[in-house]
């Protein structure tokens, strides 16, 4: 059992169109299907399951729709963000702890951005191997699940940036990144000017996960509340095969859980993303049961 029980809502959102490689919108029932409400209705939790948001299908956008520009998807996935916004604003009234299942990264505009409408001295924590931290004029891919956290901090279209309400969500002082290790050149450049804190795997290497653990929460100790949104690409491939844009070199199993451990005892999450589960790159179902465990670890699960 939990020191204390919840009220959690899941919402999935089973969208692609933030990337080009398929298999993520079938994230949300993945992690469903490994057990996720059952594990926190164990914790003592009480879970409320809200079901699927709408969201196009990748084939019947119109070519112009697919492209805009070097923001593949733009208008369908800033309207599917703006539903997560207003889904997740219902949550906090109902004093409810909002988890969102997707999908690709870019859902996290609309969580975020939520969440900092409600919580004005939130902290994020973006764990990640990517940095996200790509716009329009900067991406080779023109993929948006690479720009979701520039969109949060105001950098990109307005389309994004205006997610919830004008302007940027996100300041350096309240954000960590944690668990980068792979970025493209004008983005690296971007990043390093941000001032955002950022926790490379080389970072963690060489003064392993608790100390880097404690260094983002005493980064974000004058937060009142947490934000975690975790792509699952940040665990090693071998741990987790099934993501969309899988990058060696990352946490291990217990690096993963420990961290969440941590956060859990900060008693300050108040709000999480899973994000990027691609099930048809999977084995046997391996990395939503993952992302299962380690939700599980974040909101009290203990080992004794």
């Amino acid at each position: 059992m939990t020191a204390t029980s919840r009220v959690i809502r899941i919402i999935g959102v089973p969208m692609d169109l933030g990337q080009q490689r398929r298999g993520v919108d079938m994230g949300p029932s993945a992690i469903r299907y490994a057990g996720l409400g059952r594990r926190l209705r164990r914790l003592g939790h009480t879970v409320i399951e809200g079901g699927n948001l709408p969201v196009p299908l990748p084939e019947a956008e119109t070519s112009a729709q697919a492209r805009q520009g070097k923001a593949r998807h733009l208008q369908s996935i800033a309207t599917v963000c703006q539903n997560v916004y207003t889904h997740a604003l219902d949550c906090i009234s109902q004093n409810e702890t909002p988890i969102f299942l997707g999908g690709d990264h870019s859902i996290s505009i609309g969580t975020i951005s939520a969440m900092t409408a409600h919580i004005a001295d939130l902290g994020v924590l973006w764990v990640d191997a990517h940095a996200d931290f790509n716009t329009p004029q900067t991406t080779p891919s023109g993929n948006i699940h690479g720009m979701g956290l520039a969109a949060l901090f105001g950098r990109g279209p307005v389309e994004l940036t205006g997610i919830g309400y004008p302007g940027p969500k996100l300041k350096a002082s309240r954000t960590v990144l944690l668990g980068i290790r792979n970025l493209d050149d004008e983005e690296r450049s971007a990043l390093r000017a941000s001032g955002i804190h950022v926790l490379t795997m080389h970072d963690i290497d060489e003064m392993g996960m608790a100390a880097a653990t404690r260094q983002a929460l005493g980064y974000l100790a004058h937060t009142s509340h947490l934000h975690v949104s975790l792509d699952m690409d940040v665990l090693d491939p071998k741990e987790a095969p099934g993501v969309g844009t899988p990058v060696p070199g990352g946490l291990t199993y217990r690096e993963a859980h420990l961290l969440m451990e941590m956060l859990a005892d900060s008693e300050k999450v108040a709000s999480l993303d899973v994000v990027e589960v691609n099930t048809i790159l999977d084995v046997q179902n391996r990395t939503a049961g993952l992302a299962v465990e380690l939700t599980a670890s974040l909101f009290g699960q203990r080992i004794l």
